[in-house]
């Protein structure tokens, strides 16, 4: 029981952190190598050496505000990880995708630049889109009493070769919009991959409308997701009562043609030869119809590499600004943060980026594109590159310790020569994720 308890509450601590403070999903940029975590490592033992030691403000503004520059930290690091990696040689040189009908498809090139040379152009048709399976229950009178014993009822959800069981109680006084809206927030919170909400009619009747995240049917599956009561722990009849068994919409798989091939995919984004990642908008209007999916130039692809890590840099240093009231140490984070524009502010002017009052930076498309097809691109180019790479280590210093710009008080000053390393120090912010669970 303890141990069941144990998982219960990581599983708790997680799904907060996930919708409370991260505001990106995982990338392929934040798998590392033994190496890269032995590096982050002796960082963290070298930056905390001469330390002074805190005692740390735990308030919820203060912890909303580590753990938030820390992913804010993370997500711009990955930003310009994506626009060619971060080596010196590969650094912007990120190839863009085009699409000659965003309306059918939108495409981005995922692979290296190098393995960009005589990529071809493909046409897409599509003739039918994935979609979701839905299941509409049954519409009742909304202030009608549950026509239900009083009792603890469940129902069991299969998805994705899971099973998930909800338990819930049935009142005497219960109505049926009251039974519906509990059980939507009960399926809404579990998150497992379904979408439940609750619809109203004009007869102040109403009925569980349940939608899979998911679309299409994989290894020729009939259903995405089923509810059942069949073989529940607790007293069964809310799934007919409800009506949430019976599917209304059916799941399926998108139907497209690839230069007259005929593909089908359960999704709508897909991956094709590990170059295009490719995402289906609509359907073709009429046959024959396609988008031309290929490179853009050179230049093309710089500058919108480059509006992407102006991008990247002017959320970042707002996401610091709306902190300002409540956290006095965040005018420092947004000052190093702003000073890194500054110290290349003639040479990013020349280029065609310009350093506005508050910090952030405007593009000039036309002076880049100019700047790109001049003689002497590379040294001109050599202030953006400059400023790329401080992003990239002051990025990589707030995501090791962002505890620095909290309003924290120190308490001493260590021995200098004389002290141990304290290694986990910069993790205090992890353990605030924890507070109220354990």
């Amino acid at each position: 029981m303890a141990y069941s308890n144990s998982i219960q509450s990581h599983s708790n601590v997680y799904n907060y952190y996930m919708t409370t403070y991260a505001p990106k999903s995982s990338t392929p940029y934040d798998t590392h190598k033994k190496s890269e975590l032995r590096s982050v490592y002796n960082s963290i033992v070298k930056m905390n050496k001469d330390a002074p030691i805190y005692i740390l403000d735990t308030s919820k503004e203060s912890c909303a505000f580590a753990v938030g520059m820390k992913e804010n930290a993370r997500e711009l690091r990955n930003t310009i990880a994506a626009l060619g990696n971060l080596d010196e040689d590969e650094l912007l040189n990120k190839k863009a995708a085009y699409s000659s009908n965003e309306n059918i498809a939108s495409a981005s090139y995922i692979g290296k630049p190098a393995d960009s040379i005589g990529m071809p152009s493909m046409d897409i048709e599509v003739r039918s889109l994935a979609t979701s399976q839905v299941n509409m229950g049954n519409y009742l009178p909304s202030d009608e009493q549950v026509d239900l014993p009083a009792s603890t009822y469940s129902f069991d959800i299969s998805i994705d070769d899971l099973n998930y069981e909800f338990q819930f109680n049935i009142k005497s006084e219960d109505t049926n919009g009251d039974l519906q809206e509990r059980l939507t927030r009960l399926i809404n919170n579990a998150n497992i991959g379904l979408f439940a909400q609750v619809i109203k009619d004009g007869d102040n009747q109403s009925g569980m409308r349940l939608e899979s995240n998911a679309t299409g049917l994989k290894n020729d599956k009939e259903h995405i997701f089923n509810v059942s009561d069949h073989r529940t722990s607790k007293d069964s009849g809310t799934v007919e009562y409800l009506g949430l068994g019976y599917t209304t919409v059916a799941a399926s798989n998108a139907d497209f043609l690839i230069n007259g091939e005929e593909r089908t995919s359960p999704s709508n984004k897909l991956t094709i030869g590990r170059m295009y990642e490719v995402t289906l908008n609509g359907v073709s209007s009429e046959e024959g119809e396609t988008a031309s999916i290929g490179l853009k130039t050179d230049v093309e692809s710089l500058t919108e590499n480059i509006n992407t890590l102006v991008r990247g840099y002017n959320s970042f240093l707002r996401a610091a600004s709306e902190y300002s009231d409540k956290q006095p140490k965040s005018s420092r984070l947004v000052h190093e943060l702003g000073s890194i524009p500054r110290a290349y502010a003639q040479g990013l002017t020349a280029a065609g980026l310009n350093l506005n009052l508050d910090g952030t930076l405007e593009i000039d498309n036309e002076t880049i594109q100019k700047t790109a097809t001049g003689d002497d691109a590379k040294n001109a180019f050599s202030s953006i590159m400059d400023f790329t790479h401080s992003l990239v280590r002051k990025s990589n210093q707030i995501a090791l310790d962002p505890m620095n710009y909290v309003n924290n008080i120190v308490v001493a000053y260590k021995n200098p020569g004389k002290n141990f390393a304290t290694p986990y120090i910069t993790s205090a912010y992890s353990g605030m994720m924890f507070n109220s669970y354990c």
